[in-house]
């Protein structure tokens, strides 16, 4: 009889510690589609800053249906590469729902944020038109970039990775510096530039590079 219940208790048990440590080593794989989200919009958009840069240092001067074009065409290349990542990833079957419990939650947490900056959108974008005054559009940015300090802080607490905490501080320090220059433009739209390729299309990249070897290696 104690036999019998011993095997059962020892497999629990290593269920059990094997639950932990995929908790605290976050080793599963990343997705594609969060990875292209990071990569391709910071990238994108940071090259939108840079091209709002110039106009207000005068370097660049198009007509208004030309700039519209350009802002409205960086939109519509990172819906399609957004389109490509995501059937890529069902083509795969790798969105993450067989991964370990820290990858999973990692994951949710910076989706989550991504959900509410669609809600956060929607306000500043409403107030603004309604308002008649630009710079409360300005401080959507700085809500999006505390957002995901917070989405990063969450994941290097599950996962103990430098480079998320280090997203985490700099959004931090960006939300903060954006809300103090909505009426600087120039430094503004360089903190806000800056920031895009480092917090965005940096992380990004590195998710992008785990990805891609997950899916060699698979």
């Amino acid at each position: 009889m104690n036999r019998t219940t011993a095997k059962p208790r020892l497999y629990s048990a290593e269920a059990d510690l094997a639950f932990m440590r995929s908790i605290v080593e976050g080793d599963g794989r990343p997705q594609l589609t969060l990875a292209v989200c990071y990569l391709a919009g910071g990238l994108l958009y940071g090259f939108q800053c840079l091209f709002h840069l110039g106009q207000v240092l005068g370097v660049i001067r198009w007509p208004p249906l030309a700039n519209l074009i350009f802002v409205v065409g960086i939109t519509v290349v990172f819906l399609i590469i957004l389109v490509w990542a995501i059937s890529t990833d069902r083509r795969n079957d790798t969105n993450g729902a067989r991964g370990p419990m820290a990858s999973r939650a990692m994951q949710a947490a910076l989706s989550g944020a991504g959900m509410a900056n669609a809600a956060v959108l929607i306000i500043f974008g409403v107030g603004a038109m309604r308002d008649q005054d630009f710079a409360v559009w300005l401080y959507y940015p700085a809500v999006i970039f505390c957002l995901q300090s917070a989405a990063w802080y969450m994941a290097w607490s599950l996962k103990k990775k430098p480079w998320m905490l280090a997203a985490s501080l700099g959004g931090w320090v960006t939300a903060v510096a954006l809300g103090l220059l909505v009426r600087e433009p120039l430094a503004y739209l360089g903190v806000c530039t800056a920031a895009l390729f480092l917090l965005f299309a940096g992380p990004g990249w590195i998710m992008w590079r785990a990805a891609r070897t997950a899916l060699a290696e698979s």
